[in-house]
């Protein structure tokens, strides 16, 4: 009967089984990408530095890729949980015929369940061969953008099959089990007449999950001020999650406030539109439908605002660090050693040098052996580094690194319980040294989070940054022209380096979101045309009674583009919210560190977002009520879906 079913209502169930195709091919490709970053083939004969940096590297990609797979997977279920329910509740009447011919409730949760089970496999199946082409672009996605090197190759293997398919048929099992679970409970004539707990979108599930997850969003939100600059990623994804799941499923109670702000507006309007008026009662009376529309807006929304709006803040607290810090007047850029040659140059008072250095700590942990992890510090000579940099510190003396020490982060591995006298156990190019902790340093957003004296860890081809502070009364542009003129390297002002570096880390951050989110939101796009294809095909007797009654074709096309719209707006209200909760957090949290308010709110993000969905879902929805009014409108007024 489930076969049967699916066969004969194959256009209710198609948007269904693509997103679970979409979804097992977006997790499936992120997985074996993980797995080829995790245990990546280094080639032999490589330079210490070079071996490390690259190690590095796929280290990063891993990282990212984990975050990938983790939003992919949320994004899934969540996109084919709504679809499901929304599917479900628009075959309530079907379902309440079957109960009346003599089934039983675990009769009708086994039908959808069954339905669940064929839709599945066959988007598992068909999800695993668009896996592949899904894999090559992820695959040049993250090439292109710099986090994988160019030879790097995903092998496809066997070991992944039993992951998609756990994705795929679990997701849609999943996905079905709470909405067959409702649907069997509501009793046969109340779902018949839409009357009674088949009307009600607002359950006691609803509220308890929706205010649950609402009120983790708020405690995730005050507890970032104690995390760190470099978890604000991690962080920000969470709080995000949670706050999605939470509006979505508190939706129904927005549909209503943008109904009536539509009323509102018809009412104010010359001659209270008669489409507007429809709109505003269907909007009213489909509040199941529009919140289910709504859903994947959400989701698209309140990732990409609040993933870029935290990476602003990060970007912005960082920009507002270094001009707090640096007190030097020039920055010199080279791949050299310049030292001696710039202190000689007419006008330089101080040149403090700055080096970074990579090097392996070891890490403890109780009851496990050290673990050996990658770092990257900077190496300075103390003194210089005080006359250019304003740094307090926590505890200790940068006076007193020198020789076998280091000045460690506060906020790098706080279980680690590092204090100042400890001996940290270093890996430098293989060989096992002790440093003597001197200093910590407060935790930063943009580090370093460790200081070493000049010389203790071998400097291989990097580029050099030395921060220059000119005598009193000089021109600092005169010492400049002098700099540049000895051919000793890069030359900019504090002020110009500063906006140089913030430009860079916006570059790289769009690159973050590009490589997070660029699959994720086609799945999102697709998922919204969907939503809304699902909402017009349970509409056709609607549009036919509307033509009936007077209205024309174009108006009945109208007047679902202004519903719509409206449904636009109660998924931009909500994702700007999820999205608002998780910057708020992030920025807290900045701020904090940085001893100022740092705030970024990505308006051009949003505004291109507005204007991206609402071109989609107008579009989706002209098109899809053309299609439903196609047939002349007394053949579908007396038919039910």
């Amino acid at each position: 009967m489930s076969w049967s079913t699916f066969r004969d209502r194959w256009q209710l169930f198609v948007g269904a089984m693509i997103t679970v195709c979409f979804g097992v091919a977006l997790v499936q490709s992120s997985l074996l990408a993980l797995v080829a970053a995790g245990d990546p083939s280094i080639p032999a004969g490589l330079p210490a530095p070079e071996e490390q940096a690259l190690r590095e590297g796929y280290d990063t990609a891993a990282g990212l890729l984990g975050m990938i797979v983790a939003l992919c997977f949320f994004i899934a279920v969540f996109i084919v949980s709504s679809t499901f329910a929304f599917t479900v509740a628009q075959r309530r009447r079907e379902l309440a015929l079957l109960r009346l011919t003599g089934a039983s409730r675990r009769q009708i949760r086994r039908l959808l369940l069954g339905e669940a089970l064929v839709l599945g496999l066959l988007g598992t199946a068909a999800g695993v061969v668009v896996g592949l082409p899904v894999l090559r672009l992820e695959v040049w996605t993250l090439t292109r953008l710099g986090f994988v090197p160019a030879g790097f190759t995903v092998g496809w293997g066997l070991w992944v099959l039993p992951f998609a398919a756990g994705t795929g048929v679990g997701v849609a099992v999943l996905g079905v089990l709470g909405a067959s679970r409702r649907a069997s409970r509501v009793r046969a004539l109340d779902a018949l007449r839409g009357t009674g707990r088949a009307a009600t979108v607002m359950t006691w599930p609803r509220w308890i999950w929706g205010l649950f997850c609402l009120a983790g969003g708020i405690a995730l939100i005050t507890l970032a001020p104690a995390v760190g600059g470099e978890a604000a990623l991690a962080l920000s994804l969470l709080v995000c999650i949670v706050l999605v799941i939470a509006f979505s499923a508190l939706s129904p109670l927005v549909v209503p406030l943008v109904g009536g702000l539509l009323g509102v507006l018809v009412r104010l309007s010359a001659g209270r539109a008669p489409l507007g008026d429809l709109a505003h009662a269907n909007l009213r009376d489909g509040v199941r439908r529009s919140a289910a529309t709504a859903a994947p807006i959400l989701v698209l929304v309140g990732l990409v605002v609040g993933i870029g709006g935290t990476l602003g803040a990060v970007a912005a607290g960082s920009r507002e660090e270094a001009l707090r810090t640096l007190t030097g007047d020039l920055v010199v850029t080279t791949n050299r050693s310049i030292g001696t040659e710039l202190a000689a140059v007419d006008g330089v008072g101080t040149a403090s040098a700055q080096i970074p250095v990579t090097f392996q700590i070891e890490m403890r942990h109780p009851d496990a052996q050290p673990e050996l992890e990658a770092v990257d510090g900077v190496a300075i000579d103390p003194g210089t580094y005080q006359l250019t940099h304003r740094l307090p510190l926590e505890a200790g003396s940068l006076d007193a690194l020198r020789g076998d020490t280091v000045a460690v982060s506060s906020g790098y591995a706080p279980e680690q319980h590092w204090r100042v006298g400890d001996t940290l156990r270093v890996h430098i190019d293989d060989t096992p040294r002790d440093l003597r902790i001197v200093a910590m340093i407060p935790l930063r957003v943009a580090g370093p989070d460790f200081l070493l004296p000049d010389g203790v860890v071998p400097v291989g081809d990097v580029e050099r940054r030395y921060m220059v502070r000119v005598d009193v009364g000089v021109d600092p542009a005169a010492v400049a022209d002098r700099i540049r003129a000895a051919g000793l390297g890069r030359v900019s002002t504090v002020a110009d380096f500063v906006r140089d570096d913030a430009d860079e880390q916006q570059q790289n951050s769009l690159k973050v979101m590009v490589a997070l989110l660029g699959m994720a939101v086609l799945y999102t796009v697709i998922a919204m045309v969907n939503a809304v294809v699902i909402a017009a095909a349970d509409r056709t007797a609607e549009f036919a009674t509307a033509r009936l009654t007077g209205l024309t074709r174009r108006q009945v096309v109208r007047a679902a583009l202004w519903e719509s719209l409206a449904v636009v707006v109660v998924g931009l209200v909500l994702g700007g919210l999820a999205a608002a909760g998780t910057v708020t957090g992030v920025s807290v949290a900045v701020s904090d560190i940085v001893g100022t308010a740092v705030i970024s709110v990505p308006w051009l993000l949003f505004a291109a977002l507005f204007a991206g969905t609402a071109l989609v879902v107008g579009v989706t929805s002209i098109l899809t009520t053309l299609a439903a009014t196609r047939q002349p409108a007394v053949t579908f007024a007396g038919s039910r879906e």
